[in-house]
């Protein structure tokens, strides 16, 4: 009788935490349909989708195992939201390497290390080798201050920085011919997007470098370098508001353009956000298409995406990758674009 008791305890405990659980898988997938500023701090449940995930995951196969029918709650909710599952994990990925591929690389190099947060004086040198072996024919950086090897290594090149003493910007580097290139300003903030059309072959290309607001936190520290709680909740909902304003104008932004656009950079967000489903809107997420494995870019614990190159729907991706490279709190990312098919869209 006491292990009836017992068991019907441990059921009753692992199917409340299971239901509690997912509804909030079931909140997180809901979420980047909805304007972050009608949903206040409860935005910030998007970026705890890859965690609420993986325990659905194991509360499936933990009940499975237990010839257990709850296991149809979160059979459910991943059946529901399963296109989102591709956006964290890929079983099998894509390498179609064709000569005349266009590499788009997007990488935030924080800085060069300038206030030497990894000890080690030659990381300025190991990113500069890096971006020579990869070769990239576009190159968005974020974070960016001067770098001279950097840009010689380019033709042409755009960079904008925040304030008159190059403290920190922004850049895009070209192998190709910039007809045109401008920048969004946004107002109050180090964060921005810059824009460049490219002539590739007698075609004309738009590449849009986002760096959206950042959350300003530190995944080293107790709440993320926030005195508390109520504070941290505070600053993403913040931040979310922010990144939504920046989104609206960029939308707006990108309205005028009537030939094929390559997006790529820091989006400060997660796959399950509402800024990343408003801008892939009609477009395709390099990594969904072509990556495999987690491909996580952003150097924390946890399999975390939030760097993104996006391309129009008709444009084909031969090859993803996010390197491993531990230059930056960031990895750089690579995508190859299939040249015809972007010049034919």
């Amino acid at each position: 009788m006491k292990r009836k008791k017992s068991y019907s305890f441990w059921y009753k405990l692992g199917y409340y935490s299971n239901s509690i659980f997912a509804f909030l898988l079931l909140l997180a997938f809901v979420i980047p349909y909805i304007k972050p500023e009608r949903l206040g701090s409860f935005a910030g449940i998007s970026l705890l989708t890859p965690i609420l995930i993986l325990i659905n995951l194991f509360f499936l196969v933990f009940w499975l195992l237990k010839l257990s029918r709850t296991f149809f709650l979160s059979f459910i909710i991943l059946a529901v939201g399963f296109p989102n599952l591709a956006r964290f994990y890929k079983i099998s990925g894509k390498k179609d390497l064709l000569v005349d591929d266009i590499k788009v690389m997007s990488y935030n190099v924080r800085l060069f290390n300038k206030y030497k947060w990894i000890p080690k004086d030659s990381i300025p040198q190991k990113i500069t080798t890096l971006i020579e072996k990869k070769a990239p024919d576009l190159l968005c950086m974020q974070e960016y201050i001067e770098n001279e090897q950097i840009e010689k290594h380019f033709p042409y090149k755009y960079i904008v920085y925040s304030d008159k003493n190059h403290h920190l910007g922004q850049a895009i580097f070209s192998n190709y011919k910039i007809l045109r290139k401008g920048s969004l300003d946004f107002e109050q903030t180090d964060n921005n997007i810059l824009f460049a059309d490219v002539l590739i072959a007698k075609d004309t290309i738009r590449i849009y470098n986002m760096h959206l607001q950042s959350l300003k936190l530190n995944p080293n520290k107790e709440n993320f370098g926030q005195k508390s709680a109520t504070k941290l909740r505070h600053r993403i909902s913040k931040a979310f508001h922010k990144q939504q304003e920046q989104v609206t104008k960029f939308l707006a932004h990108q309205e005028e353009v009537h030939y094929p656009i390559i997006i790529a950079g820091d989006f400060n967000n997660t796959a399950f956000s509402w800024p990343y489903r408003s801008v892939l809107k009609g477009r395709k997420d390099a990594y969904v298409e072509a990556g495999k494995g987690f491909d996580k870019t952003f150097d924390f614990a946890f399999p975390l995406r939030i760097d993104f190159i996006m391309v129009n729907q008709k444009v084909k991706i031969n090859h993803f990758k996010a390197y491993r490279d531990k230059y930056s709190d960031h990895f750089p990312i690579v995508a190859r674009i299939d040249r015809k098919s972007l010049v034919e869209e």
